[in-house]
């Protein structure tokens, strides 16, 4: 891993109203590293991510994506096209083909030719095995495959931390895998990655981290083995007790 960390974040604090939401987060990915966050429902994991990349304002801290600190109107633009994200929802332009979706961005944001940006698309539609699909809209493909188009759009953009906030979390069951497999495959590349997910068979086989997050809080963190191993406090040996519950 290289130096310089990928991501720092120091004292983040984030309200919504009155309602104090990331209280005093601590933070650092390197480069090439694998982040799993997890928690219960409203424990502040996909507000934390969300504010890596601008898309939430902060209060009160630092969030630094590498050189760039993201208060600084320049650095938050530099920070968006260095940073791709992966949402629960798969936020495909239904009306555009699967091509058309991955190319829009680098063409009219990156600035890229549109063949360049055509034989990237489809070198990264092949990279996510749906090559074959170029053609198609949205509602002629699976959940799965819409969330698979979803990771390519995002990888067209070059990026170099991909963001993903419970990625699977609307998928069906059967459908989970085929996108878990392709986060696995992305991050055997060396890509440096956070993902807020439940997925905990994903976060042993390839996180570097596991983050575990209560309250706005980060309560617990530890290399994957050791967090699933020997959880330290109560509150992630209960946690873990319901999520990793038998049947």
């Amino acid at each position: 891993m290289a130096d310089a960390p990928a991501i720092t974040i120091r004292g983040l604090n984030k309200w919504y109203g009155d309602a104090h939401v990331l209280k005093d987060v601590n933070l650092t990915v390197n480069r090439g590293e694998k982040v799993v966050i997890c928690g219960p429902s409203g424990s502040g994991k996909s507000t934390l991510i969300r504010c890596i990349n601008g898309l939430e304002d902060h209060q009160s801290g630092l969030v630094q994506v590498g050189d760039a600190i993201l208060k600084d109107a320049d650095d938050l633009r530099a920070v968006r096209a260095d940073v791709g994200m992966v949402f629960q929802q798969f936020n495909l332009f239904p009306h555009l083909t699967v091509l058309e979706n991955l190319t829009l961005a680098p063409v009219w944001v990156r600035g890229h030719a549109g063949r360049a940006a055509g034989e990237r698309a489809q070198e990264y539609l092949r990279r996510v095995r749906m090559d074959g699909y170029a053609a198609r809209y949205p509602a002629q493909l699976s959940g799965g495959q819409q969330q698979r188009v979803a990771i390519a759009r995002a990888l067209c953009m070059e990026p170099k931390i991909m963001l993903f906030d419970e990625p699977t979390s609307a998928l069906d069951p059967e459908m989970i895998g085929e996108v878990l497999d392709t986060m696995k495959s992305l991050a055997q590349s060396g890509m440096t990655m956070v993902c807020v997910t439940h997925e905990m068979g994903f976060a042993r086989e390839v996180a570097h981290r596991v983050v575990f997050m209560d309250e706005g809080r980060i309560v617990e963190e530890n290399g994957a083995a050791e967090f699933f191993l020997h959880p330290r406090s109560e509150r992630l040996k209960a946690f873990l007790g319901q999520i990793l519950r038998p049947g």
